[in-house]
């Protein structure tokens, strides 16, 4: 069956061949190999980006979660996906223009469901401090390079290098590579063309590539193996489909981003 892919994100790491020694994972911490990423946590049954929707996501045993982070105007770090407040909580205004004082009184959770009301926009420390050290922390940044940086530092004083990948565009991965250029970072800068993603990431030995469904390919397993062949862990965003589960991973795909995360986990649990 072919599948169902196209455009190519990639995501860098400063070592070419991936392997948990060379992302210093502590030893008695085992990563997982393949897996179910939860899109802005539980983001069906939760309030997307909000504690409640990490920890849903959390209890029903994703092995990654992505989340996305961008900069208030007193240069607190926050959870949120739009540049402005307004979509998830009882706010408006431009994240980058509000004091974390501010934000942290709006209301995150009641546009989902009177259950979550009074849920609140976490920063990204807050974030951090709920999630297992045994999962993939997929992390989106939404800003420049004094974003970068000061995400490089959470990251470090949370002691997460070894499970966090930082998704960002040239300028804040700069930031984060002045910081610490052993955090892992996935370069969401697009180039042209498919064949530019594969050598560029070959070459320049990243070792995470993000997949984006977009129409039949004949060649992308052609594709795939020879990332593989190379090293390289591959994301796929994103799939809703139980039935593809199966054969996404085998195919080659490490790890599904999806909004659909309880019935994807029990299709992974019966593909393995």
């Amino acid at each position: 069956m072919k599948l169902v892919m196209g455009l190519f994100l990639l995501c860098s790491w400063a070592t070419p061949v991936f392997s948990q020694d060379a992302l210093f994972v502590p030893e008695n911490i085992s990563m997982p190999q393949k897996g179910i990423c939860a899109h802005r946590g539980a983001n069906e049954t939760h309030p997307e980006n909000t504690l409640a929707a990490f920890a849903e996501a959390i209890r029903l045993g994703a092995q990654m979660i992505e989340l996305d982070v961008q900069m208030t105007k007193d240069d607190q770090l926050v959870i949120m996906h739009d540049d402005k407040v307004n979509r998830t909580t009882n706010g408006r205004g431009l994240v980058r223009k509000l004091r974390l004082r501010k934000i942290k009184k709006l209301d995150a959770g009641k546009w989902k469901s009177k259950e979550f009301k009074n849920e609140r926009v976490p920063t990204l420390k807050e974030a951090l401090e709920i999630m297992p050290r045994n999962i993939w922390l997929n992390i989106h940044l939404k800003g420049d390079e004094r974003l970068g940086a000061a995400t490089a530092e959470a990251v470090i004083a949370a002691d997460r290098i070894h499970q966090a990948v930082i998704a960002c565009g040239k300028e804040a991965a700069r930031g984060v590579r002045r910081i610490n250029p052993n955090i892992m970072i996935c370069n969401m800068e697009r180039l042209s063309t498919r064949a530019e993603y594969i050598e560029e990431t070959i070459e320049q030995g990243f070792t995470f590539l993000q997949i984006k469904s977009s129409r039949d390919d004949e060649n992308i397993l052609a594709d795939i193996k020879r990332l593989k062949e190379n090293g390289i862990r591959i994301n796929y965003f994103h799939s809703e489909e139980k039935g593809r589960v199966k054969e996404l991973l085998d195919a080659g795909v490490d790890f599904i981003l999806t909004d659909h995360l309880a019935i994807m986990l029990d299709a992974l649990s019966k593909a393995n």
